[in-house]
């Protein structure tokens, strides 16, 4: 029974990838008819073939993205640890690096927030790469385009920590605001906010996080451990704990 459904499924399979015309020459209709209702009593009969169909699609998909994953923590390693951007906060020497990947209208990158703030602060040999991914709006992309901008002042990490740490919705006037507040000088800020390149970094971060299969903020990784969404302080620690003693 296992075996013909697998035959029915790839019957199905057969019958969608056959371009309309061969269809046409290779059954006629009354044969097509038979074959629909062949497989449509058999799922009928045995409707839990479904449910494995879709269980064994998803074990692909999952290994497809697990090896493009691996794939591209080998050939961009130097991108993802050692960003040309420099935009590296903590310890630049850092035994351990934690790769983040944010988004500053995220709620849940703010919720986190203060637990990377602490640890930042208590552990000193902590290494934190910041992956500028603005995916919630206009006002996501402006607030990224202006902290990359703040480099050229020296202030990436004061106007990071502040950006992430405001609470509520960003706009122009509040993210100008903000870098006001920390010493940026505002109008060359806006002027550097141009640059070609800050667009160029933006694009980059997005083909990384397709290549790495991030598909929303935030994004942790941990020496090559993918720890998604929010993640406790307590769990942050322990992947540290866990990357210092392999």
């Amino acid at each position: 029974m296992r075996h013909f459904a697998a035959v029915m499924l790839a019957l199905i399979g057969l019958m969608a990838s056959i371009p309309s015309a061969f269809a046409a020459d290779a059954l006629s209709p009354a044969q097509k008819a038979e074959v629909k209702n062949m497989v449509r009593e058999y799922i009928l009969e045995n409707p839990s073939i479904i449910s494995e169909a879709i269980t064994a699609l998803q074990a692909n998909e999952e290994k497809t993205k697990v090896d493009k994953r691996s794939k591209a923590m080998v050939s961009r390693r130097q991108e993802i640890l050692n960003p040309a951007e420099g935009t590296i906060i903590g310890n630049p020497k850092g035994d351990v690096t934690v790769v983040e990947f944010f988004d500053y209208n995220c709620g849940y990158c703010k919720q986190m927030f203060q637990s990377m703030a602490e640890l930042l602060k208590e552990d000193t040999k902590m290494r934190l790469v910041l992956k500028e991914y603005p995916i919630l709006g206009q006002s996501s992309i402006t607030a990224s385009r202006a902290a990359l901008a703040s480099r050229k002042q020296g202030k990436y990490t004061e106007f990071h920590l502040a950006l992430l740490g405001y609470k509520g919705a960003l706009s122009d006037s509040v993210i100008m605001t903000i870098a006001g507040n920390v010493g940026i000088d505002t109008k060359k800020l806006q002027d550097d906010m141009k640059d070609a390149a800050i667009t160029e970094i933006l694009v980059k971060n997005h083909s990384l996080a397709d290549e790495l299969g991030v598909d929303g903020t935030p994004q942790v990784i941990v020496e090559g451990e993918f720890l998604p969404g929010a993640v406790p302080k307590a769990e942050l620690v322990g992947a540290i704990a866990k990357a210092r003693k392999s």
